[in-house]
C-alpha cells in the first residue's frame, strides 16, 4: 500500500452533504458519479492532497443504505492506493485477511477496487484502489 487514497463517508442526502463539505473545504466537489452496481452516488472533494468521497445509497438494499441503517452517517471506509491490486489481494489473503470480493471490480473515480472484511481489520472497512490505465 502506497498511501491513503481517500476516506469514504456515508451520507443520507448527497445534495445536502455536498453543500456542507463545500462550505467546509471552500470548494465544490470536483467529481460526481453513480456506481449502479454498488447502488451508490458519490461526490469527491479535495482538501490539499487529501480526497474525501461522500456516498449516498440509491436503493434500500445497497451496502451504504444498510450501513446508515445500522450505524448512521459517518466514516464508512478508508481506501489505500495500491500499484497492483491482484498481487496485494493475494498477499493480504496469505496474511490471513478476508476479502469481501474475490476479484477486483470497477469502482468510482476510474479505479479497480477490492474490500477487506472489517472483522479482520479491527472493525474498519478497508478498500484497495488501483488506478485503471
Amino acid at each position: 500500500m502506497r498511501k491513503i487514497e481517500h476516506i469514504g463517508i456515508a451520507v443520507k442526502d448527497l445534495d445536502t452533504s455536498n453543500l456542507l463539505f463545500e462550505k467546509l473545504f471552500g470548494a465544490p466537489a470536483y467529481k460526481q458519479e453513480e456506481v449502479a452496481s454498488e447502488g451508490v452516488k458519490t461526490s469527491f472533494f479535495m482538501n490539499g492532497p487529501n480526497k474525501i468521497e461522500l456516498l449516498e445509497a440509491t436503493n434500500p438494499d445497497s451496502p451504504i443504505a444498510k450501513f446508515i441503517e445500522k450505524k448512521g452517517e459517518g466514516i464508512h471506509h478508508i481506501a489505500f492506493d495500491v500499484k497492483d491490486i491482484l498481487s496485494e489481494m493475494k498477499r493480504l489473503q496469505e496474511e490471513g485477511f478476508v476479502l469481501l470480493n474475490e476479484i477486483p471490480k470497477k469502482g468510482a473515480d476510474n479505479k479497480l477496487v477490492a474490500f477487506l472484511h472489517p472483522k479482520t481489520t479491527n472493525g474498519v472497512l478497508i478498500e484497495l484502489c488501483q488506478e485503471i490505465e
